[in-house]
């Protein structure tokens, strides 16, 4: 990496560039961070948009470059029509204490907004905010959903931290309307201690041909598949063991390649088993040769070659398949993509937009 960062800083910028660089270079790697030299010279940076209500978002779903919803604490819900420049905030009523940690846009009018914590609750409109309509509510003690993602416009799920042992699943079919509960034989088991992390509602990751992965933290990080019926794990080599370690974000360019991203809030500048990456479909994973700096809740595919990654130790952006990071800015709690578009966005006590200089 150091000897092609130095190669491109020697046609650009001369001689005198490239030896301080790699000098830089080598001194960051004798001290244990490898700090990339192409830091200094990376083209992209955050653009800050208009502030948010004060509240904290969780909540994220980019459906174009124009369209953006977001969602977060206080039962806040908020929509932008014309690329974050202007917003809507609206109160989901009789929700002013709900954590609406996961939330999913179809277009501008319909989305569909789940809270953390109890009872778990669902809630959807389809008049661009205005009304909203409580669609599924469970009231069990220790309820608690991280995540909720679509297949199409028809079928979608949304997963929870386990009771008796068993992570819970709730399926629609009619696009949102209603949700049904996974019998309990078809619930994929946790060990003790083991949960799904809520901190950007992008734990759970699903496919048009319904191939559906999500991640876990505690005790174990580990990465389930679900076949059929029933689910298959496998370890992530993510930093584990506590309540607060572990997988907090994943993200898929395909079926095979894709990325897990976390470590441990508490400890959010270590950067050691906070980031991996799989090539066959999260099977087997394999640590990056330069990891983001720090604990990050957030990370996002934005194209073959281009991913982003984000939390509270700031942003850090990677231009060749996630194998090196640099920093770009500061965090967030969620980044996301356009579905149908190129636009990135973050969304935590402040709102931002990727922009290249």
């Amino acid at each position: 990496m150091m000897m092609i960062d130095t190669r491109i800083n020697l046609l650009a910028h001369g001689r005198l560039k490239w030896l301080r660089s790699g000098l830089l270079g080598m001194l960051g790697c004798m001290a244990g961070a490898c700090l990339s030299p192409i830091h200094a010279q990376t083209k992209y940076r955050i653009q800050a948009l208009p502030a948010p209500p004060q509240i904290s978002i969780r909540g994220l779903s980019v459906v174009s470059d124009q369209v953006v919803w977001a969602s977060g604490t206080g039962g806040q819900v908020g929509k932008s029509t014309d690329g974050g420049a202007h917003w809507q905030w609206t109160l989901v009523n009789g929700c002013d204490s709900c954590d609406w940690r996961s939330l999913h846009a179809f277009d501008d009018h319909k989305a569909i907004v789940l809270n953390a914590g109890s009872p778990a609750l669902v809630f959807i409109t389809e008049d661009g905010g205005r009304n909203w309509t409580e669609v599924f509510r469970d009231s069990r003690p220790g309820i608690f959903f991280d995540a909720i993602q679509f297949y199409n416009n028809k079928e979608g799920m949304a997963i929870g931290d386990p009771l008796d042992n068993k992570f819970i699943v709730i399926r629609t079919h009619n696009g949102g309307h209603s949700w049904t509960t996974d019998p309990s034989t078809a619930l994929p088991e946790a060990v003790s201690g083991e949960a799904l992390f809520a901190a950007s509602g992008t734990s759970l990751v699903t496919f048009p041909d319904h191939t559906t992965y999500f991640a876990t933290g505690g005790s174990k990080s580990r990465f389930f598949i679900q076949e059929g019926n029933n689910w298959k794990a496998y370890t992530i080599p993510m930093v584990q063991g506590s309540s607060t370690t572990g997988t907090f974000s994943i993200a898929f360019f395909d079926t095979n390649r894709g990325i897990a991203v976390g470590g441990d809030y508490r400890n959010d500048t270590a950067r050691n088993g906070n980031c991996m990456l799989t090539h066959n479909g999260g099977r087997s994973w394999e640590a990056p040769a330069v990891a983001p700096g720090g604990y990050k809740s957030g990370v996002a595919w934005i194209s073959p070659s281009l991913l982003i990654t984000t939390g509270t130790s700031g942003t850090d952006i990677s231009e060749n398949g996630g194998r090196t990071w640099v920093p770009i800015g500061p965090g967030f709690n969620v980044v996301a993509k356009a579905k149908k578009g190129t636009r990135v966005y973050f969304a935590g006590k402040t709102l931002g937009v990727l922009v290249t200089n």
